[in-house]
């Protein structure tokens, strides 16, 4: 009895689940070692271990420290992304995973075998699961052109400032114009590098200029998009740019005992639906699952406009209170009059209520219920919908 029960609340995908975390687990550990090692070797002065260490070039040794934690700080982004099962993340991860092991083998430390020993074990785990990560990296056109706006400015300071190199006072690299034009559009301004005639000082303040410009609208166009859907999810609701991706979906006005199955059943399926309550509990239930819902009163005008209705190819009504259920079919059917909606009635008197109120159907669910149950009993309906009604979980 316990091990049937024990089987019956493993979830059928358990395969994909398990394999899946292994590879996001993996991932973070590598990057955790990547930076662990990276900073333990930041400082070496000489490679010390292994049969590769007399070969590993000084400049190498001097710089692989660095690089080490920087792979790692990057293996952290692509594991969150291998979270998300973004198809960029795992590409991302193929990469990075080689990088690691190499970097591993010229810090030539004995710090650094496990990390090159778990980036070789990773990088087949990775390729046997390529499928379990099928999801883009969608970007607005906003957040395309303000990353664009980000490496041209920096492309324009760095190959400027390298063409201005004798207007400069210790710029004589390409990597010195580089790091020069990091730190002026940062507003950093360390002030080792400065500018010595006129010409470089308004190219230095051009710099400026675009510089804190494109970093500003870089971080509000990629990063304030992010928090803001992670605030949207705390508190239940649903950003403009969101509810502008809906289209032919179903609405499911409030929320109650009875509309769980029918949101459990529209998740099955596929179907991309909308749910609008404003029981704060529920929304944050939903929410939880990556059901959409709006925390709103279905009954009001303004959140089923958001929600667009016109749009919409059904509505769903089917919660605990018919009053309040009807007031919701009232305010969607006079928004849309040619949208077919559903009620359900938890009280056989409010039936034609409900569809005075401007219902196309309205179910009974206490009598279809117990008709359901008493022609199973009798053996006169074997269908499978009635079988799948009267199923236990």
């Amino acid at each position: 009895m316990v091990g049937e029960r024990m089987t019956e609340q493993i979830p059928e995908n358990w395969r994909w689940a398990v394999t899946t975390r292994a590879v996001v687990g993996l991932a973070l550990v590598v990057a955790l070692l990547s930076v662990a090692t990276g900073i333990l070797r930041i400082d070496q002065e000489a490679a010390d271990f292994g049969p590769i260490a007399p070969h590993v070039p000084l400049a190498v040794q001097e710089a692989v420290g660095f690089t080490g934690a920087l792979t790692g700080f990057l293996m952290v982004a692509s594991a969150l992304a291998l979270r998300r099962g973004l198809r960029v993340g795992w590409w991302a991860t193929l990469l990075l995973l080689p990088l690691t092991a190499i970097q591993g083998l010229l810090q030539a430390s004995q710090y650094s075998l496990p990390l090159v020993v778990l980036s070789l074990i990773s990088m087949p785990t990775l390729l046997l699961t390529r499928k379990r990560f099928d999801r883009s990296l969608s970007l607005t056109t906003t957040q395309l052109a303000a990353g664009g706006a980000l490496v041209g400015v920096q492309a324009y300071g760095t190959f400027g400032a390298y063409a201005l190199r004798d207007d400069f006072e210790g710029i004589e690299h390409l990597l010195d114009a580089f790091y020069f034009t990091l730190i002026t559009s940062s507003t950093v301004g360390y002030g080792d590098i400065g500018p010595e005639t006129a010409e470089a000082q308004l190219f230095t303040m051009s710099v400026v200029v675009l510089g804190v410009a494109s970093f500003g609208i870089a971080i509000g166009a990629l990063v304030g998009p992010a928090i803001q859907d992670r605030i949207s999810k705390t508190l239940g609701m649903m950003t403009d740019s969101e509810l502008e991706l809906l289209d032919d979906h179903v609405l499911v006005l409030g929320y109650g005992d009875l509309t769980e199955p029918i949101v459990t059943e529209l998740d099955a399926t596929g179907e991309q639906f909308l749910v609008v309550t404003e029981n704060e509990s529920a929304t944050g239930s939903l929410t939880d699952r990556d059901i959409r819902v709006l925390d709103a009163n279905p009954s009001d005008e303004e959140p089923l406009e958001r929600a667009k209705i016109e749009d919409a190819r059904a509505v769903l009504v089917a919660t605990n209170d018919d009053a309040r259920d009807a007031l919701a079919v009232l305010t969607a059917r006079e928004l849309r009059p040619d949208i077919r909606i559903v009620a359900a009635a938890t009280d056989r008197e409010n039936t034609p209520k409900l569809e005075r109120a401007g219902a196309d159907d309205v179910i009974n669910l206490t009598e279809l219920g117990g008709h359901l149950l008493v022609r199973s009993a009798l053996g006169s309906d074997e269908s499978p919908v009635v079988s799948r009604l009267l199923e236990t979980e």
